[in-house]
């Protein structure tokens, strides 16, 4: 009995090791109805504030989509694009040239943050707020709903400087797009599902105004007439926004890709999509299969969504959005 005692001991130790791993490896990860014991009302909470904000404010779906996309391929899914610069960070993502003054929709995730902490202190993150609000966004403008899982961490740090180093550019073509969707895990067919997020929003007349200098071959001759309208010629002190998508501009839909087959996307990086031959196909197909578009679109924001989450004990769960603890 007593030579036999160490093994035993060890075969036990050895098995409440295994315990111990796998049940952190379920606790640490991602999933639907996270807070359903602890903040019941969590969604419902964040969907009310969004559907509030795009009643009164189309605009502002694209704003939170976008600013999920931001977050999540700076440093993951972590909200720090919400985080504000701070004297001792005078430059954080949210304040990057890139994010600033075209990201919208902050005020929409601390009004979320408000009500959620008045309701269950300190235990929803503003990530899993801004990943709702881009879902609840996309339920509102374009029909598209599906469950988000969660249970991410807030991170603690916000570079400005990486914004540039990680998000895709407006002059990407469908290379350079396929291959920084790939650093994230994402693959071409995503990024091209994913781009359909530009049938709604604005852009900034310097995003394109390259294209209109010397007539883009690969643009609709009308629709750059129509651009040099909008769009006064450099050097000026302005810079105003048109819209993305000119058909249905505050619908979600797949007429962002019946634009590019027309020759009518408005940023090198959109219009590639079809002039490229790895990518021709899937616009093509997004354009002819629009509810087969809105279902992939559903897959794809799922799966960004659970680029390099913090979930655990990493991270924290703050009690502001804008600042850490």
């Amino acid at each position: 009995m007593d030579s036999t005692s160490p093994h035993m001991l060890q075969m036990i130790s050895t098995l409440v090791m295994i315990l111990s791993i796998s049940s952190l490896a379920y606790t640490t990860s991602l999933k639907v109805g996270f807070y359903s014991s602890t903040c019941p009302s969590a969604e419902a909470i964040v969907r009310i504030t969004v559907n509030k904000a795009v009643a009164l404010n189309p605009g502002i779906a694209a704003g939170l989509i976008r600013m999920h996309f931001h977050d999540c391929f700076v440093r993951g899914c972590d909200g720090s694009v919400l985080l504000a610069s701070t004297p001792d960070n005078p430059i954080a993502e949210r304040d990057n040239f890139i994010n600033n003054p075209s990201l919208r929709g902050f005020e929409v995730i601390e009004e979320a943050k408000a009500q959620l902490e008045a309701a269950c202190p300190q235990t929803v993150s503003c990530a899993d707020i801004l990943a709702f609000a881009a879902r609840d966004s996309a339920l509102k403008v374009g029909g598209i709903n599906y469950d988000v899982p969660s249970g991410r961490r807030d991170g603690r740090v916000s570079i400005g400087d990486e914004v540039p180093q990680n998000l895709p550019g407006p002059d990407f073509n469908a290379d350079d797009l396929i291959s920084k969707f790939a650093t994230k895990g994402l693959s071409a067919d995503e990024m091209v599902t994913l781009s359909g997020a530009h049938s709604i929003g604005v852009s900034h007349c310097s995003s394109f105004s390259k294209r209109l200098i010397t007539q883009d071959p690969s643009m609709d001759p009308s629709f750059a007439a129509s651009l040099k309208t909008k769009c006064p010629p450099p050097p000026s002190n302005t810079d105003p926004i048109v819209v993305l998508d000119t058909i249905t501009p505050n619908r979600l839909d797949n007429k962002y890709y019946e634009g590019l087959v027309n020759h009518r996307g408005l940023l090198i990086s959109d219009q590639t999509l079809l002039s490229s031959q790895s990518t021709q196909q899937m616009v093509l197909s997004n354009a002819n299969y629009g509810s087969n578009w809105a279902t992939k679109f559903a897959e794809a924001m799922v799966h960004m969504g659970s680029i390099d989450v913090l979930t655990g004990y990493d991270g924290e769960i703050r009690k502001h959005c804008s600042f850490v603890n």
